[in-house]
């Protein structure tokens, strides 16, 4: 239970995420700014805000991670590298890319493979593949997190959170995949500090969220006993 574990300090596991399709500029300095100063690890937004976010937290802890293929993961490879190279030079250091799922799906595992690697090499940044979860078998999940990790990516991330979120039980399976050779980002649906807590303990390094304001005052709450 999360009662158990009220110190876990959750602010450095938070990518604030920024994902609506109606952000606006001002909203991207609001969320910049809460990521500061609360100390979350990124802030995550649509690439078209890559270039103001990486001006507002230049010097800054918070890393500036952007969504490529975002959020069904079937445009081309090309389109893809071309997205997930531009948003690095536009100054992201992290990238949360959208598997094919229709390629894995159909068993055409060298192609998803082939795509994610030449995102990892070309642009060298942290990559933190999208596997979404929710829309796969166990089995699925298994040969998903293995090309991810084989192809150089250094997360494995359960959703996009259009098509539900993350669970504890996806989150374990991961980290036993991952033997701890790369992180886990669980995403999706977290809005409740004892569900973020839940994720932390199941194996989750990083949370993606757009409740990161709420879950500390809920933290907060937790330790003072209310």
């Amino acid at each position: 239970m999360a009662a158990d574990y009220p110190d876990i300090d959750i602010a450095p596991f938070i990518d604030h995420a920024l994902l609506t399709p109606t952000a606006t500029t001002e909203q991207v300095e609001q969320w910049c700014e809460e990521a500061y100063r609360f100390n979350f690890a990124a802030v995550c937004l649509y690439p078209a805000y890559v270039k103001q976010a990486v001006e507002l937290l230049h010097g800054k802890n918070p890393k500036v991670c952007t969504v490529i293929g975002f959020p069904a993961g079937a445009t081309t490879s090309a389109v893809k590298l071309y997205e997930a190279q531009e948003a690095v030079e536009s100054g992201a250091t992290e990238l949360d890319v959208v598997i094919n799922l229709g390629w894995l799906k159909g068993g055409k595992t060298e192609q998803v493979h082939r795509e994610i690697a030449e995102i990892c090499e070309e642009t060298g940044q942290t990559v933190k593949v999208i596997l979404e979860t929710n829309l796969l078998t166990d089995a699925e999940k298994k040969i998903a997190a293995e090309i991810s990790m084989d192809a150089g990516a250094s997360f494995l991330k359960t959703s996009t959170g259009w098509n539900g979120g993350a669970t504890v039980a996806d989150v374990r399976l991961l980290k036993e995949l991952a033997k701890e050779k790369v992180g886990i980002k669980a995403s999706g649906s977290i809005r409740t500090i004892n569900q973020a807590l839940d994720l932390i303990v199941a194996g989750a390094t990083r949370l993606g969220t757009s409740r990161g304001i709420d879950l500390i005052r809920q933290r907060d709450n937790l330790q003072k006993g209310e």
